[in-house]
């Protein structure tokens, strides 16, 4: 049995120790953990409290897949809802989809009696309204919200605020694999918007046979090289999980990026539960895990494979 979690997934990690040692199942571990996240108002990159997009709303992402069927569940663009993690679920298990986004994520979150709320806290919509009177120009702010807001997506793009998820990764007793990814995506962000979170292949992606990754950073730079994918398939090719990611990271740095500031951190673990970090541009990023065995979680190091 074994757990990975991004830094911010420390919150709920316990938890999915706990459901992993009473016999639980990974699905359920990596979806409990991440409502912890989603609940903390410290983090302001998953859940309640999250960074709204440019017009001060906070839309959320989030996927889950079961790495025993394939299937899979994720939302995008969610908005007046808690878990988004919790409602991907739903959507894996009651409907023929995969991926529902904006007012048909709302719908079917509705539907099926998901915790409903403000998910923009004070705090968030302080920040914003701070960074939109230091970035529009005085004639956007008179008529806000102006007609075109492409200039000021471009303005958003500063790695130190815009970017963070959460990634969960489980394995259970019986060898079954889940990942859990949620996020309220790049702060002020054009509305709309999606990043690799909610997009199985590119942020999430669990098989049981090969193993599991999940993605933080740039979600668009992931979406174009299917990087969660890439990693499994590496494995599935006969790389070891450190081969995998090393490749998927060398798959990024060939890609010519857009001139988007940021980078890309990769969780990742083998069919052995074998456990693997690595990175492209986020130098000094950190993720938890724990192993049946260890007395705790501990923290460790990404390997840094490029710049």
């Amino acid at each position: 049995m074994i757990v990975l979690t991004s830094v911010n997934g420390e919150v709920g990690i316990e938890s999915a120790i706990e459901i992993l040692r009473r016999g639980g199942s990974a699905l359920d571990a990596v979806e409990a953990a991440a409502r912890l996240v989603e609940a903390d108002l410290e983090n302001h990159s998953v859940g309640v409290g999250g960074f709204p997009n440019l017009l001060g709303q906070v839309q959320l992402d989030a996927s889950i897949m079961d790495g025993h069927t394939l299937a899979s569940g994720a939302v995008g663009a969610l908005e007046g809802f808690q878990h988004p993690i919790s409602v991907a679920r739903q959507v894996m298990e009651r409907l023929p989809h995969v991926l529902l986004v904006g007012e048909g994520a709302a719908r079917f979150a509705r539907e099926i009696g998901a915790e409903a709320g403000d998910t923009l806290t004070p705090e968030a919509q302080k920040v914003w309204e701070e960074w939109i009177a230091a970035h529009a120009t005085a004639e956007e702010q008179r008529q806000w919200p102006p007609q075109s807001l492409s200039r000021l997506a471009w303005a958003m793009a500063d790695p130190a605020h815009v970017q963070g998820t959460v990634n969960i990764l489980a394995q259970d007793a019986r060898g079954r694999l889940a990942v859990a990814v949620s996020t309220s995506g790049w702060a002020w962000k054009y509305p709309g918007r999606l990043g690799d979170s909610p997009i199985i292949g590119a942020g999430n992606y669990c098989d049981d046979r090969y193993g599991a990754a999940a993605c933080i950073g740039v979600g668009e730079w992931t979406i174009r090289c299917g990087t969660a994918r890439s990693v499994v398939l590496y494995q599935k090719m006969g790389r070891s999980v450190e081969e995998a990611c090393r490749e998927a990271i060398h798959d990024l740095q060939e890609m010519d990026r857009g001139g988007v500031q940021g980078g890309v951190s990769i969780l990742a673990m083998d069919a052995a539960g074998h456990p693997y970090g690595a990175t492209l541009g986020r130098s000094g990023d950190y993720y938890t895990m724990w192993q049946e065995g260890m007395p705790a979680p501990e923290r460790r190091e990404t390997v840094c494979v490029g710049e």
